[in-house]
């Protein structure tokens, strides 16, 4: 079974990326790795466009929910089974799925992993024996960005640029209403579980992204960033046509 998987996955997901992959770096005037690994990231993006919309809608819904959850959570404050089944009740009369969001973006996350291997494997030789029959073998790729940062290798730079990037994206996304006063700052106390732990994840994340990010080749740190700085462009369009 993950043997039937992992060729599914080899198939459909990894040798067409790996092959678009040297397409772009064949055609780009210098060869540079880091330009083709940007366009194939657009690329990307564009593809996933209206599931990744559909995620940031979800989000955008679930807030605009959120003066209602939070009278239901005052009222049934006591009783944790009716508050819940209350809720519940709401999300289905406003007809939102609030684990919408989350469904919708495991296609970037499988793309994710899918480049994860492309690049940790990619820059061995043995690798352009996969393309296609009508891909130019290059006979080895020159892992260089603007010849300045190899993207075989980890670096921090891209690691803390990806970290600041997904800062912003995170802050654009977790929004809390704040209460109405001559300062506009928000109550503290009036804060939910669910509220205080977005908050928390506007730190945590970008932290959690570097971890990750600095042990790795550079190029997923650099997919990262453009997938991120894609990411903030399109919540803007998106959170500019409806304000909450």
């Amino acid at each position: 079974m993950f043997e039937a998987i992992s060729h599914f996955f080899y198939l459909v997901l990894y040798q067409p990326l790996f092959n678009c992959l040297v397409i772009l770096y064949n055609y780009i005037p210098g060869h540079d790795f880091g330009l083709a690994v940007i366009i194939l990231t657009v690329v990307i993006r564009l593809l996933l466009y209206p599931s990744s919309a559909k995620a940031v809608n979800s989000q955008k819904n679930l807030q605009k929910l959120q003066p209602k959850v939070k009278e239901l959570q005052t009222k049934y404050k006591d009783d944790r089974e009716k508050q819940a089944r209350e809720i519940l009740e709401l999300y289905k009369t406003e007809k939102i799925n609030p684990f919408s969001g989350i469904l919708v973006q495991l296609p970037m996350l499988i793309v994710l992993i899918a480049l994860y291997n492309v690049f940790w494997a990619g820059f061995d030789p043995k690798q352009l024996e996969i393309l296609y029959s009508f891909v130019s073998n290059p006979g080895q790729i020159n892992p260089l960005f603007l010849n300045l940062i190899n993207l075989s290798k980890p670096s921090l730079f891209l690691a803390i640029i990806a970290g600041a990037v997904q800062y912003f994206q995170t802050r654009m996304l977790t929004v809390v209403k704040a209460k109405d006063g001559k300062d506009g700052k928000e109550d503290k106390k009036d804060l939910d579980p669910a509220s205080i732990m977005q908050k928390q994840m506007v730190f945590i994340l970008p932290v959690f992204t570097i971890i990750i990010l600095i042990s790795l080749p550079s190029a997923l740190g650099l997919y990262w960033t453009v997938s991120g700085l894609f990411s903030i462009a399109q919540q803007y369009i998106i959170f500019r046509s409806t304000k909450i």
